[in-house]
Formats: structure tokens, C-alpha cells, sequence
């Protein structure tokens, strides 16, 4: 009886986990899009920035007030020589999302951010050596297919959006084959990742957010007719921001791995019907093939790495077969990998 109780309060907890992580990524995503678009507060840099110090305080706040997670401490030398790059990074990473949202639907953008397990793949080969089996190769097929007809048959198709989001997920790549060699030996969970990365971020993306966007968004404060309710959504934004590091956190616990890729796919799947019912950009039959046939591939790139790293470390090798799984299983959608 208890242990049917612990399996039942195990899979609600799953679920309610999945389900407030869907919740924040959409709204984040959506607001973002509404400040945009229906705002007309065109300035990506300082929405960014303003995430960034947001999560920056609320991560202070989860862990030296309310001690929702220890702090793990790093050495201050291996905070610039570690922290500051993979920074530098997530702070490219984020901006290039919120410059592609300003150009792009909600649709398109997040279906070529499932284009990160091929940038991933490809960038370890080429410039890391690393050897994949080739079923990893095959199952990027329709991921590479599916983003190539979404591309083509989009409707609402802007070229520095498109390039924006496709420089995103290099940049999601490269923090992720960062991740594997600045931060090995720290055990970094969501919350504590994003109170070491945040400042850096914010320090970063300050002086160019000030520079660029300045005099713009100046402008924009005084001629908004109603300013004070856009400030307090753009406010909301930063701090749901925060709250979906938070949530990923929840999730991670909550969820094993191939359940975490399967609902990552189907939140992509939520986010895109969710903004279309929102604001209604066009979106072709065939481009709708083409996402379905991306988030397919995605879950099956997913179980594929889950195969092979079920692999018994005993299994006898074949030319084929890489030395070690590290060269096999690139870091995409794992589970430290969500700051």
C-alpha cells in the first residue's frame, strides 16, 4: 500500500513538475514576444539585461536567504578563468533568442532552436574529434530535414531572424562543450549556475545594452502611452525568467532522463500552438510538417542517446564503436544543461 502511495505521489509529481516548467518557458517566451511586438519596446539587449539582473537577485535570494539549494563555492580564480567565459556565452546565447523573437513568430524560432543537438554533434566532430556512432548520425536526418522545410515554406521568413536563432543554438553548443571542461569538478545545479553566471552577464551585456539601446529606449519611456503598465510586464518577464531556472531545477529532480527529453520536445510543441492562438502568424501546412517532422527527430536523437548510453561498459568493441561514451553522447539536453 505504501509503495503504491510513494509510485502515485512519485508520477503527480512528475507530472506537476512538467506541467509548471511548460507554464513558465511559454509565458517567458510569450511575454518576451508581447514586449516586442505589442509594446513596440524593440530593444532585445536591455530586455536581456534586465532578465539577467533579475535572476541574478532572485538566485541571491533562493540561496543565501531563503537556502533553497548550499552554495557551492568556487575558487575566485576559477570564477574568471571558468564562470566568465561560460558567461560570456549564456549572455550570447540569451540575446541572440530575444533578437531572433523581435524578427521571427514564436513557431519558427523554437523550431530551429531543436537544431541544437545537429550544431552540437557537428561542432564536437569538427573541431573537437570526437567520434559519434552512426546511429547519432541518422537520427539528426530529420532534425537537419525537418528544420530545412520549416525554413523554406515559412511564411513570416525575416533572414537576420532566422540567423540570429541558427547563432543561438551555436552558442547553446558551445556552452554545453564548455560545460564539459570549464566546469568539470563543480557540480553546478540550476540555481547555483545561474547565481555565479547572472552577475558575469549582467556586467557583460551593461555597457553594450547602454550604448546601442540607450537613447532608444529613453525614447521610448516618454512616449509610451502607457508606461507604466509595460514597465511592470517587462519587470514580470525578468522575474519568471528567473523562476523558470528555478522550475528547471524542480523538474530535474522530479523526472528521469528520457522522460526530461520527451516533455522538452513536447514543451516546444506547446509553446508554438500556444503563440500561434496568441498572435496568429501565418503558418503553412507544410510548414507544420516540417516542425512535427523536427520534434520527431529530437525524440528520437533523445532515445537514441539513451540506448546507447545503456550500453554495458563490457560490450565488446567494433570499429564502429567510440572509445569511451564522452566521445559517443554529446551534451545536449542533459540535465545540467538548462541554466
Amino acid at each position: 500500500m505504501e509503495e503504491t502511495f510513494a509510485c502515485n505521489w512519485g508520477a503527480c509529481r512528475a507530472i506537476l513538475a512538467i506541467l509548471q516548467w511548460w507554464g513558465f518557458n511559454v509565458t517567458v517566451i510569450i511575454m518576451n514576444k508581447w514586449i516586442f511586438q505589442n509594446l513596440d519596446f524593440k530593444f532585445p539587449l536591455t530586455v536581456s539585461c534586465v532578465h539577467f539582473i533579475c535572476s541574478a537577485v532572485g538566485a541571491y535570494i533562493a540561496i543565501r536567504v531563503l537556502k533553497v539549494k548550499p552554495l557551492i563555492q568556487v575558487d575566485p580564480e576559477d570564477r574568471w578563468k571558468r564562470i566568465f567565459p561560460m558567461s560570456f556565452v549564456f549572455c550570447i546565447n540569451i540575446v541572440l533568442g530575444n533578437v531572433s523573437l523581435r524578427y521571427i513568430p514564436v513557431s519558427f524560432m523554437q523550431t530551429i532552436k531543436s537544431f541544437t543537438p545537429a550544431t552540437t554533434v557537428i561542432l564536437q566532430w569538427l573541431i573537437w574529434r570526437k567520434y559519434f556512432e552512426w546511429r547519432i548520425w541518422t537520427s539528426l536526418i530529420p532534425i537537419v530535414g525537418g528544420i530545412l522545410l520549416t525554413s523554406v515554406t515559412e511564411l513570416s521568413f525575416n533572414i537576420f531572424g532566422f540567423c540570429a536563432a541558427m547563432f543561438g543554438c551555436l552558442a547553446t553548443s558551445t556552452k554545453t562543450i564548455l560545460a564539459e571542461s570549464l566546469l568539470h569538478g563543480y557540480k553546478f545545479d540550476s540555481i547555483n549556475t545561474v547565481y555565479y553566471m547572472a552577475p558575469f552577464a549582467t556586467m557583460i551585456l551593461a555597457l553594450p545594452a547602454v550604448v546601442l539601446e540607450g537613447s532608444g529606449a529613453i525614447n521610448w519611456f516618454y512616449t509610451h502611452p502607457s508606461i507604466h503598465s509595460a514597465i511592470i510586464i517587462i519587470l514580470i518577464s525578468g522575474i519568471l525568467a528567473f523562476c523558470l531556472n528555478f522550475s528547471i531545477f524542480y523538474v530535474i529532480h522530479s523526472t528521469n532522463a528520457v522522460t526530461f527529453n520527451v516533455a522538452g520536445n513536447l514543451k516546444v510543441a506547446v509553446a508554438i500552438l500556444i503563440s500561434w492562438l496568441i498572435f496568429r502568424n501565418p503558418i503553412s501546412a507544410m510548414n507544420a510538417v516540417g516542425c512535427v517532422v523536427t520534434l520527431s527527430g529530437c525524440t528520437f536523437y533523445g532515445y537514441v542517446r539513451h540506448k546507447l548510453s545503456q550500453q554495458q561498459p563490457g560490450t565488446p568493441r567494433t570499429p564502429c564503436t567510440p572509445r569511451t561514451k564522452m566521445e559517443m553522447l554529446p551534451l545536449v539536453n542533459d540535465k545540467q544543461d538548462k541554466a
